[in-house]
């Protein structure tokens, strides 16, 4: 079954490069983004996986954890690790889910028989503190993942949950929002948003980040 922005993710026990875990009691209250390989000693998937490590301080500043899956197992993994380290002068620095049994494939649908109906395909879920998730993308093989992205969408959900407000195109952090529509009424718009609105249409106004310096 496909998994949907605002279901619960599934949770799984399983072993990794880094021992087992237990998916929900690992992720505890931080960020999680899950992000799936079709297998190990591939081009495009060992150049994210060491772009990835060197990004994993950007994503522990949003206090949000990386896993990664493929279906080989855990010695394969820790082989390939040893590729990733070489070749992205790098050093992999989070788990890789060994997934042989495709246990964890079927609970978050990453098997797509059209495109190959042994392999994952490369999918990403973005999963917050309450264990909703929050965003899913789907990559096709060629096309290698641009984690940037992953970073600003994090930015853009946590800025979302904890304001009125609605980040705009290609918005980056720092740069202005947009004022939600439901908010109408003008003393709330000047208590909630003190560094003020520039109204473009009735529905579309700008306010600078709230909290950005």
């Amino acid at each position: 079954m496909a998994i949907r922005l605002g279901d619960t993710a599934p949770d799984f026990s399983a072993e990794t490069s880094e021992g087992s875990v237990n998916f929900h009691e690992w992720a505890g209250d931080s960020w999680v983004v899950l992000f799936s390989h079709p297998k190990d000693f591939t081009p495009v998937c060992t150049t994210e996986l060491g772009m990835v490590a060197k990004l994993k301080d950007e994503f522990a500043k949003r206090n949000a954890k990386v896993i990664a899956l493929s279906v080989d197992p855990v010695d394969s993994h820790k082989n390939w690790i040893g590729d990733i380290n070489e070749t992205q002068s790098t050093s992999v620095n989070y788990p890789i889910i060994a997934d042989p049994d495709r246990k964890v494939a079927d609970l978050y649908d990453m098997i797509h028989p059209n495109a190959d109906n042994t392999l994952t395909v490369r999918s990403v879920f973005i999963i917050d503190p309450n264990k909703k998730v929050r965003l899913t993308l789907t990559y096709p093989a060629a096309t290698g993942r641009n984690f940037d992205e992953l970073l600003r969408v994090i930015d853009s959900l946590q800025l979302t949950d904890n304001f009125s407000v609605a980040t705009p195109a290609n918005w980056k952090h720092g740069e202005d929002v947009v004022v939600s529509p439901a908010i109408t009424d003008p003393a709330v718009i000047a208590e909630k948003f003190p560094k003020g609105v520039t109204e473009l249409k009735p529905y579309l106004r700008m306010t600078p980040q709230p909290n950005a310096d």
